[in-house]
């Protein structure tokens, strides 16, 4: 098909530049836990400034992850395995997810940006599908 290398490329790319955007934020909020070393219901400032690093490399390297399985999907132009699929599947849902806290607490336009995140994932997820066995071929008698 014409169009799936396309969009499995723009998908790649976009979870590439999120992925960067996603470390330089939390960069950025753990000076701001540092500046203030405010106490949170008790909790130790360090520890909220370790687990906010933490969060953001860890949340970082999924979608860098997933971006980079975008990429080589889109360039080897074939179904992905199990594995990668069951990635792309929980990348798509955590974009649906943040998608529907962003919408209250960033605004509608981090709302658009993840619901195209969104659909960019579910396009190539659905553009990359595994191709289905005719009834009564060999093929079904192996699966």
């Amino acid at each position: 098909m014409v169009t799936r290398r396309p969009i499995a490329l723009a998908a790649g790319i976009a979870l590439l530049i999120e992925a960067m955007g996603v470390v330089a934020v939390h960069a950025v909020l753990t000076e701001v836990l540092g500046n203030q070393r405010m106490s949170l219901a008790g909790l130790d400032p360090d520890a909220m400034i370790a687990g906010t690093w933490a969060m953001g490399g860890v949340l970082g390297a999924f979608l860098a992850l997933c971006g980079v399985l975008l990429l080589v999907l889109c360039f080897r132009d074939r179904s992905p395995g199990r594995t990668v699929r069951i990635l792309l599947i929980s990348c798509a849902i955590t974009h649906g997810v943040l998608g529907a806290l962003a919408v209250g607490l960033v605004g509608w336009a981090a709302f658009a940006f993840m619901m195209a995140m969104l659909g960019l994932l579910v396009a190539s997820l659905v553009l990359y599908a595994p191709e289905a066995v005719a009834p009564g071929s060999a093929g079904e008698a192996a699966a």
